[in-house]
């Protein structure tokens, strides 16, 4: 089990880099692109590259305390932030950022890419730690995690991922500071390629699309004290009659089940990645008791929170 995270109550799971290779790596892979593989002395601290070959079939729903970059060459992938669903086609990047959580399945046989995790810190040279979602929007939660390269771009975005992985297999002079200037490098051709789309979020949060997006970001971020329709309606500035159908327009679902979705994957993710008691859980997660708890997990998911971590539990080892 990797090591988690310690944070302020709630104490839901966070995974940090060190020991987390096993939650998504096969354990047979002999790959040694980038971190898969690689000799004790080559290793950098709080940054980590692999490709796509010998990726587990599925991965989470969990949550980490790093940024995360996925880069699809080749293939199709499903991915889930939070509430948001996305689809990675080919020359897609997406970008998720500390404390979301995160999902991945439905890779095709011919799917092929990258993917990078780095610490918040790890870029402190050129980009304090604060910074970052402010210098890349893809990192903030009012921006877009997922969008499109074109051809040239998405070149220009694997030459720098070759770089990185040089230098990774290498011990030269510098070799972290030159991983840095290269992660800053590709960071910056994502941003030309967001900003030349102009994939910023509008300002009028009358716009529907828009409304939606806004309050499955808010719900990923505040569902663990913020569990009333109310609470998102203020935070947008909208009633919440009109949050309520607008989101039940767009997405099938009444906004109360969108939180209570966001709930359920939280109690997904600690129920099959950590060895918490259902009462534990229940508590952590702000129920007024383990049975409550049982009720509503239940009801979302039509098992048991045991039955869903021995079922989880099975899948994981196969």
């Amino acid at each position: 089990m990797g090591k988690k995270a310690t944070s302020a109550s709630p104490a839901i799971p966070q995974y940090v880099l060190k020991g987390f290779r096993h939650l998504h790596r096969q354990e047979d892979d002999i790959s040694n692109f980038g971190y898969n593989n690689l000799e004790s002395i080559h290793p950098i601290e709080g940054f980590e590259l692999y490709s796509s070959r010998g990726l587990k079939p599925s991965l989470g729903p969990l949550k980490s305390a790093f940024y995360r970059i996925s880069i699809t060459i080749t293939g199709h992938v499903d991915m889930q932030l939070g509430l948001e669903h996305f689809k990675h086609q080919p020359r897609t990047m997406s970008f998720t950022w500390p404390n979301q959580v995160f999902s991945k399945n439905n890779i095709s046989a011919d799917a092929f890419g990258y993917y990078i995790l780095f610490n918040e810190d790890f870029l402190n040279d050129l980009v304090p730690a604060a910074s970052i979602p402010k210098e890349f929007p893809f990192f903030d939660y009012t921006g877009r995690p997922l969008f499109q390269l074109d051809a040239d771009e998405i070149d220009r975005v694997q030459q720098f991922v070759l770089k990185m992985n040089e230098e990774l297999k290498k011990s030269r002079p510098g070799k972290q500071k030159a991983i840095g200037m290269y992660l800053y490098l590709l960071l910056l051709e994502a941003k030309r390629s967001y900003e030349r789309q102009q994939l910023h979020v509008p300002d009028n949060t009358a716009d529907t699309i828009y409304l939606v997006s806004h309050f499955h970001k808010l719900v990923s971020r505040h569902f663990l004290l913020k569990r009333k329709v109310t609470d998102y309606a203020s935070l947008l500035t909208v009633s919440a009659n009109h949050l309520n159908r607008t989101v039940k327009e767009v997405t099938g679902k009444t906004a109360s089940e969108s939180i209570a979705d966001m709930l359920v994957q939280e109690a997904k993710a600690v129920l099959k990645y950590t060895e918490a008691s259902v009462s534990e859980i229940a508590y952590q997660l702000n129920f007024s008791e383990p049975a409550a708890f049982n009720r509503f997990f239940k009801k979302m998911t039509g098992e048991t929170p045991m039955l869903y971590r021995k079922n989880a539990s099975g899948q994981y080892n196969a």
